[in-house]
């Protein structure tokens, strides 16, 4: 089976080529440097993804604070991990850095505030 991708890894954007044998890899052609076939070998074998998104704010001078994840986290747990981000409420001030949840689900990442929002 072939499978096309468009590397995301530096500003080559490569169109990759990928060759697969049931779940085996069997030839990767496209790639102008070694960061293509990092990259999508990780899409095959276990896709990962960052988050961007924001959270309430009581009493702030504005109502949401953006956030993100310290890390990727795999792709199957972005809608559980958007539950939780969720269910969370901070209490301005915030301020850029803040940890608004520690190791969320349990897969080692943080989600931290990236925007300061001062109190009303």
């Amino acid at each position: 089976m072939l499978r096309e991708f468009t590397c995301i890894m530096c500003p080559q954007s490569c169109d990759i080529s990928v060759e697969l044998e049931g779940a085996t890899i069997t030839s990767i052609t496209g790639n102008k440097c070694t960061k293509g076939e990092a990259y999508v070998t990780q899409e095959i074998e276990n896709p990962m993804r960052n988050i961007a998104t924001s959270v309430l704010v009581d009493g702030g001078d504005l109502p949401l604070a953006s956030v993100r994840l310290t890390d990727v986290i795999p792709k199957d747990r972005i809608f559980d991990v958007m539950a939780e981000i969720h269910t969370v409420e901070l209490s301005a001030p915030v301020h850029e850095g803040d940890i608004a949840i520690h190791d969320v689900l349990g897969l080692g990442v943080d989600v931290i505030v990236t925007k300061d929002v001062d109190a009303a």
